[in-house]
């Protein structure tokens, strides 16, 4: 991370929208700024890969979902916060690969931790518990709130934003969709 750049970059901006970045409110905010980006950023020089290693599983052929994974991420076309929560879903294969719960939220955070689409994080996540567990299938849902909407153009506050991506047999098979979803949309 070039904080040098991002700093000359903020005090860019500043001046551009009619600030004085040397006001003693602002002088300072280039680097935090910086600093900041290196803390939300983290997930630019990891493409996950490496957070689903796969464990000894029991020959576990049931249903594996996460639920209400928090997760924030920056939207790549108008750089503002989007905030969402993934659910996410496997059945394990025959060999019965699986991996630790807390990796699968571990591995939508560090997706989201760069500037992102919602899109690219849903089907991003599906493809890589594809290749690293060989599931029988695979679904990843997201909702999430676009602060460039809530906050510019349309100013739609609260508007969600859902995707979705189905690999394997939920996605051919109806049934084993249908029940997935009606156990995200379970409400404790």
């Amino acid at each position: 991370m070039d904080h040098a750049k991002i700093e000359e970059g903020v005090r860019l901006i500043l001046s551009g929208i009619g600030e004085d970045p040397d006001r003693p409110g602002l002088v300072e905010t280039p680097r935090r700024v910086a600093e900041m980006y290196e803390d939300i950023f983290y997930g630019m020089t990891d493409d996950g890969s490496a957070i689903l290693k796969s464990m000894p599983g029991d020959h576990h052929r049931e249903m594996v979902l996460i639920k209400d994974i928090d997760f924030f991420s920056i939207c790549e076309h108008h750089l503002l916060p989007f905030v969402g929560t993934a659910h996410v879903a496997y059945i394990p294969s025959m060999s019965g690969k699986i991996a630790g719960l807390s990796k699968l939220a571990r591995l939508v955070r560090t997706v989201a931790a760069r500037p992102q689409l919602q899109e690219r994080i849903t089907s991003t996540v599906a493809d890589q518990i594809m290749r690293s567990l060989e599931p029988l299938g695979a679904l990843v849902l997201i909702e999430a709130e676009h602060l460039c909407m809530s906050m510019r153009g349309v100013r739609t506050p609260h508007a969600k934003t859902v995707t979705s991506a189905v690999r394997g047999i939920m996605q051919t098979h109806a049934a084993t969709r249908a029940e997935v979803l009606s156990l995200i949309n379970v409400h404790d």
